[in-house]
């Protein structure tokens, strides 16, 4: 999974539009703030990348 971009579709838990997060496939797990493309809020992202490049991908609000 070196230098690889893969795509998942995340729901904001603010205003609940769904939209394409870019993962880095290299990274098996990771945390970071993002902002919601469609409200502009900040989601807290917990993403986990298995050996088979599957993605599981939490988004929570910043104050949970």
């Amino acid at each position: 999974m070196i230098n690889q971009v893969i795509e998942t579709r995340v729901q904001c838990p603010y205003c609940w539009e769904r939209f394409i997060l870019l993962v880095d496939g290299s990274v098996e797990s990771q945390e970071y703030v993002e902002d919601c493309e469609v409200c502009c809020r900040p989601i807290d992202f917990v993403v986990e990348v298995d050996e088979l490049g599957e993605v599981s991908a939490q988004a929570r609000l910043q104050d949970e």
